[in-house]
């Protein structure tokens, strides 16, 4: 058997290279040979092409590898009917909700960010917490537009505190969030419209322009305590 699987690109299925075995742990006999349905599963490979470890450092080592040789990607996966494996998220960015329900947050902003007024967002939960809230920065120059053709006026600045706009952007998110099928519990429920966008500079992106997402929750600390407490009113 052999995996195939996408190094970045979440919620997708394409493949750039192969491994010899693999399973989505925890692990059982055979238990790649079919396909799983879905829980937060960490995606295991193992072969001649797997590396056999970090020269001079059994700590990391010891952290990626099992004692049965199995790498541990960090990567949370699913397998298809078809028998690919897609590759959902990273295990890091999993966490649950107050009622025990595992969020997959790239996977939700994957969908959120096909809504045309928006450029960037970030999608927060926790386990003290029984829904998602978001962080959302608008398109500067999609935006006015968008925000014209339903009657709303104002600069970029104005409109980003416009709770009528704040409103027809957060209808737009969970209309295509139905389409794509997300559960009622992987849409939020409230968000913060910001008017700056996510950058290098004010260090909530990654030299490779991802998202950091400890560095987000800590900058947005405050706006999601009043999300939450918006919500709980």
């Amino acid at each position: 058997m052999k995996v195939r699987f996408l190094p970045q690109g979440y919620n997708s299925n394409c493949p750039p290279w192969e491994s010899c075995l693999h399973f989505l742990n925890h692990y059982c006999p055979c238990s790649y040979l079919k396909p799983c349905s879905f829980s937060p599963l960490q995606v295991c490979v193992k072969g001649p092409n797997v590396f056999k470890g970090y020269l001079k450092d059994p700590e990391k080592t010891t952290e990626a590898l099992d004692s049965d040789g199995w790498l541990h990607t960090g990567d949370i996966g699913k397998w298809l009917s078809n028998g690919t494996l897609k590759i959902i998220d990273r295990k890091k960015h999993i966490f649950k909700l107050a009622q025990g329900e595992y969020i997959s947050p790239e996977k939700i902003e994957t969908i959120y960010i096909r809504s045309e007024p928006i450029s960037q967002l970030y999608v927060h939960g926790d386990s003290l917490q029984s829904c998602l809230v978001g962080i959302v920065v608008p398109d500067p120059e999609v935006m006015p537009l968008w925000a014209r053709k339903r009657g709303l006026e104002g600069c970029y600045g104005d409109l980003c505190k416009n709770k009528d706009l704040k409103k027809a952007i957060m209808d737009d998110m969970v209309k295509l969030g139905k389409a794509s099928g997300l559960h009622s519990f992987e849409q939020v429920k409230d968000i913060y419209v910001h008017c700056e966008m996510f950058s290098i500079n004010n260090g909530l992106l990654t030299p490779t322009l991802k998202a950091k997402r400890p560095e987000l929750k800590e900058f947005f600390k405050g706006e999601i305590e009043q999300l939450y407490s918006n919500i709980s009113m």
